[in-house]
C-alpha cells in the first residue's frame, strides 16, 4: 500500500526519516555516557555488524551474538583505558604537589 500526501510518496520519506531519526537520537543518547559506556556501546554495533556478515548465509544471528559480544568487550576495555587517562589528566594533583 502506498501511502500519499498531496501527491508526494509517504513511503520514500519514510525510508529517510526513520535512519535520521534514529542517528540523531543515537547521538543525543551519547552525550552523558563516560567513554567506556560510549565504547561498549559502539564496539558492540561495529562487532554484530562484522559478525552477522562474516557469519554467511544460515549463520547471521549467531554471527552478530557473537561479534557484538567481542565487539562490546573490546570497546569497554578502550574506553575505560580513555577514562584511565582523562582522570589522570584532569583528576586532583597527586599528594606533595605544589603549585
Amino acid at each position: 500500500m502506498i501511502w500519499t500526501w498531496k501527491g508526494r510518496n509517504l513511503n520514500a520519506m519514510k525510508c529517510k526519516l526513520v535512519p535520521t531519526l534514529f542517528a540523531a537520537a543515537g547521538l543525543v543518547a551519547f552525550t552523558s555516557c563516560t567513554n567506556t559506556q560510549r565504547g561498549a556501546a559502539t564496539g558492540a554495533a561495529a562487532g554484530a555488524a562484522i559478525g552477522a556478515l562474516a557469519g554467511g548465509p544460515g549463520d547471521r544471528a549467531e554471527g552478530a551474538l557473537i561479534g557484538g559480544a567481542i565487539g562490546g568487550a573490546a570497546g569497554a576495555a578502550v574506553g575505560s583505558s580513555r577514562d584511565k587517562r582523562e582522570r589522570q589528566y584532569y583528576g586532583p594533583p597527586p599528594p606533595g604537589y605544589r603549585y
